[in-house]
Order: structure tokens, then sequence, then C-alpha cells
């Protein structure tokens, strides 16, 4: 019988024991799964960029910002590109269906934008060729089962010049993002037909997207961008998009603080559960470590076995969770902002790896300190 035989059989030694074990194992990575994949996720914050800046109203995210702004900007010699958006948030059918609607200039978006959101030159044609065309991410248009050239109808929160809410838009195609962690949850209208149509806040916007040039620092160039306005009537805030939808976040809630709390009870747990389980067995065979060393088997291949024992459980049973998390992450849906990418993988094998040697450990001590008179006294 190979060393590894023996461990295998060690472990299948109770076969109730080490399933149930295994379970309580893949249980606590399932939720370790989820919650590392929200954060990941987190409506699109994974996927943000730290060198592509938004400048904001200072004041508030709510007021806009003169649209005059965008030459004082481009006129930056290290702004590789710039646009500008005006968010509209509405509602599709029903109230609680709520979905946002950020009115560009497709060349400019393409030019600042275009890589993050895969907005190719057709898909921008596409939106040019009339006032009420849209293009939509692919996250929306999975959750309200839509298709190009369906039309529908949009009820927002700017009013038109003739008093309704009411837009409808020609969906002329829909954009993918550049990976699972861009938010791809909204649409893309035109700017002008929305600026001529819109009731109020006429040339104004709500943030103006930069790309700073290759090598610059975004930190300096987003300095050097809200000094230019610092003596105006609506002075502005700089961040990177992932600075501005982490703070996003926090509004509602320190999720990475919760999401710490959640897995950290749940992983010390089963970590208290799997030692006292080891613990127990290992006393129970005694005899049989006792007979190992006798035939010659030194201490640190006693502690790999006892060591190798408890990362074949973390093992099996931390798989078996990430795979449930997995498909969890794929049945939900993008719209919930759930991203099980290679970070997440890894740093699930990493947990696991550490607490399967972790929690061996003290049984293997015991069992190499174990002396072999007491352990023959056990028969």
């Amino acid at each position: 019988m190979t060393f590894l035989q023996l461990m295998r059989r060690n472990v299948w030694r109770k076969r109730l024991r080490a399933i149930l074990l295994m379970f309580s194992v893949g249980v606590a990575f399932l939720i370790y799964g989820l919650t590392a994949s929200f954060v990941s996720g987190s409506q699109g914050a994974a996927g943000a960029s730290n060198n592509l800046l938004g400048v904001f109203n200072r004041s508030s995210r709510g007021l806009p910002l003169p649209l005059a702004y965008l030459n004082r900007i481009a006129a930056d010699r290290d702004v590789a590109a710039v646009a500008y958006t005006a968010r509209m948030r509405g509602f599709v059918e029903v109230e609680k269906n709520v979905v946002a609607v950020s009115a560009v200039d497709p060349q400019a978006i393409a030019a600042a934008n275009g890589d993050e959101l895969k907005l190719t030159p057709e898909l921008i044609a596409a939106l040019e060729e009339a006032g009420d065309r849209v293009l939509v991410g692919r996250a929306l248009a999975e959750a309200e089962g839509w298709s190009i050239g369906q039309r529908i109808g949009f009820t927002g929160q700017l009013a038109r010049t003739d008093g309704s809410r009411n837009w409808s838009f020609t969906i002329a195609g829909i954009f993918e993002g550049a990976d699972a962690g861009t938010d791809t949850y909204f649409m893309l209208a035109r700017y002008d037909a929305l600026n001529a149509t819109r009731a109020r806040d006429k040339d104004t916007v709500d943030a103006f997207v930069v790309r700073p040039r290759p090598g610059v620092s975004p930190s300096v160039l987003a300095a050097r961008i809200d000094a230019l306005f610092a003596n105006s009537a609506a002075q502005t805030r700089t961040q990177s998009e992932k600075q501005f939808l982490e703070a996003f976040l926090r509004q509602f809630a320190d999720i990475g603080l919760i999401v710490s709390l959640v897995v950290g009870a749940a992983f010390v747990t089963i970590l208290m559960i799997a030692v006292n389980t080891m613990l127990f067995a290992v006393r129970e065979r005694r005899f049989e470590i006792g007979v190992l060393k006798v035939l010659g088997f030194s201490s640190p291949r006693i502690l790999a076995l006892i060591l190798g024992e408890t990362l074949f459980i973390f093992l099996v049973g931390g798989a078996g969770g990430l795979v449930l998390a997995k498909l969890a992450t794929l049945s939900i849906g993008p719209e919930f902002g759930l991203v099980f990418g290679t970070s997440v993988l890894a740093k699930s094998l990493a947990i696991m790896a550490g607490l399967g040697l972790l929690t061996g450990l003290l049984p293997a001590v015991i069992a190499v300190r174990l002396p072999i008179v007491n352990a023959f006294r056990t028969r």
C-alpha cells in the first residue's frame, strides 16, 4: 500500500463522519464563493478602471455641470479623450423595474470608454442613425429579454418639453463589456436628442469621462482638472471610475466589512469543528499510530499523513462548495453583480490549503509526540 492509499483509507475510515465534515466545509466555501463574487462584481466596481476619470459636481453628484466645461478639459495636454454623459433614471412598464439611460455623444464615448464597454464602430454607427436609437448593455438586455430592433417605452425622471415623462427608444445594438466585471446594466442614448427634448437643464451634463494620456498619473490630472474650476460657480470633484463606484456602494453599507464578518464567522466555525473531529479521529487511532512508528514511519511522515488527510477533506469539500457557488452565479445572472472570476478562485484555493493545513496541525503534532508505549496501552 502506498502512502497516498494509506492516507485515503484513513479519511474514509468513518465514511459518514468524513462526508459530514466535507459537507460542512462545502457550505462554508459556498458562502465564501457567493460573498466574494458579490464583492468582486459589486455592480461593476471590479471591472471599473483606475485610469478612467469621472468629473462630477463637487456639491452633489445629483447636480449638473455646464457642457461648456468640455472644451477646457479637452484642452489639457494630458487628456487623451473626454466624453460627457447625462444620466436619466426611470422604469420600464412597472415602477419597480428601474433602469438607467446614459445620454452620450457616440463618437466621444467610443474614444473615452469604448474599450471597457466594447463599443465597436458598427454599434456606434447604429446609434448615430437616429435620435431615438439606444445601445443596451448585455446584462440589462438579458434581464429584460430585449433584442435588437425592439421598440421599448421608458418613463424617466426628466420631463420632456411637452410635459410628459414618457420616452420611446429602438434598440440599435447590444454592447458586451470588456469582461464579466464590467457594468452593462444600462442603456446608451444620444445626448443631442435627449438635450433637445428635455424641458430643463439643457446644455448640462452629469459627468465628464476623461481618459488620461499613457504615462500620465490619473491622480495628478484629476487635481489639475479640479483646479481649473476652483473659482467657478459649479466646482468639480474628479475621481477614478473605481473610486466613484466604491464610494457609491459605501453610501449603503461597508460591504467589504460585512462580507469579512460573515465569512470569518463561517470559517472560524468550520475550523473549530474540523479540529475537534480530527483530534477525535487521532485519539481513536493511537494504537495504529504506534504500529506505524514500530514499522519505521518517521515523525515527518506521520505529520504528513495527518496533514494530508485534513487537506484532502478541505479540498474535496471546498471544491464542491465552489462549484455550487459558480453555478449559482451563472443562474442568478449578472444583474446582481456576482462575478466568480479567477481572482475569487485563486483566493479560495489559498484559503482552502491554509485551513486544511492549519486544521491538521494540532492533531498531527499530538500524533508525532505520542510515545509508542502509551499507544500500545490503548489496545
